[in-house]
């Protein structure tokens, strides 16, 4: 696990108040200014209408979001966080991640999960039970669409040959891609496939715990040595002192992203400005 170090990041960037354009693209530059390293949109295309998080807030389409903050900024890292990789069409998304990877000059992280909305799956044509090996696929597709000379491929969800994609992205061979999730899959995913494991809302306890069983999942799967270090990304459940935030980096954290208690109102820039002011530069 990569230990040194410890970033700072934002999520949230594409829904509630910030969806407004020009609140988007203050609050983007407010945080490339505070010095945080990436800016992080989630996907969700069609919530449930009794989810838990409310389905009628305003959330931008995760790539469109991410275009609009590749163009209003020029430095800060920009993240997917995380797309449901099985509701995605990987042939087209290869595209658009490629596209907005070489446009930004390199600043794409590929954060990608299985999902775990059925309704939401279900009104883009995929079964849940599907999600893991369409996941597992996707991203087989993918990078080879970006990293082999001449792509083809062949899976039982989609196949392609006599292709090509570009721009290539600026990255080589492709940008990183985040796995996120809490199972025994998705630990796997990050050893075999992954540059990076992403938790959502997990404590320091918690991530401990989290590491373990990756550590676990090392001992029986085989990992690429092409990857190196696994960088973890971690979503805090709560706010984070400077103390809170040295016990995740002595522990193997690389990065943390961090969401507002709303993303309604102005508590995303409240937490821009304290995160800036308190944290970054003192871990």
């Amino acid at each position: 696990m990569v230990s040194s170090g410890l970033d700072f990041a934002l999520y949230g960037l594409h829904r509630g108040s910030s969806a407004d354009p020009t609140t988007m693209v203050r609050r983007a530059r407010l945080a490339e200014e505070a010095g945080f390293e990436s800016l992080w949109v989630g996907d969700h295309i069609a919530l449930p209408v009794d989810a838990s998080d409310p389905a009628d807030q305003p959330r931008i389409e995760a790539v469109v979001a991410l275009s609009f903050l590749a163009a209003a900024t020029s430095r800060v890292r920009l993240g997917f966080g995380v797309i449901v990789l099985p509701q995605r069409q990987p042939v087209l998304l290869a595209k658009q991640v490629s596209s907005i990877d070489a446009l930004s000059l390199g600043r794409v992280i590929v954060g990608v999960g299985a999902g775990y909305l059925e309704p939401e799956l279900r009104a883009l044509g995929v079964p849940l039970a599907e999600r893991g090996a369409r996941t597992d696929e996707y991203l087989s597709a993918m990078r080879s669409l970006w990293s082999v000379e001449t792509p083809c491929f062949e899976g039982r969800f989609v196949s392609f040959s006599g292709v090509l994609e570009r721009p290539l992205p600026a990255q080589r061979p492709h940008p990183p891609i985040v796995i996120a999730g809490h199972s025994a899959a998705a630990f796997r995913r990050a050893v075999e496939q992954g540059n990076g494991w992403y938790g959502w809302e997990l404590s320091v306890d918690e991530t401990a715990s989290a590491l373990a069983a990756l550590g676990r999942a090392a001992q029986r799967h085989e990992r690429p040595a092409a990857l190196g270090d696994l960088e973890v990304t971690i979503t805090p459940p709560g706010p984070i002192t400077v103390e809170i935030a040295r016990r995740y980096a002595e522990i193997g954290v690389r990065r943390l992203l961090l969401q507002p208690d709303t993303m309604d109102g102005t508590a995303m820039d409240e937490l821009i400005t304290t995160t800036g002011d308190t944290l970054i530069g003192a871990v």
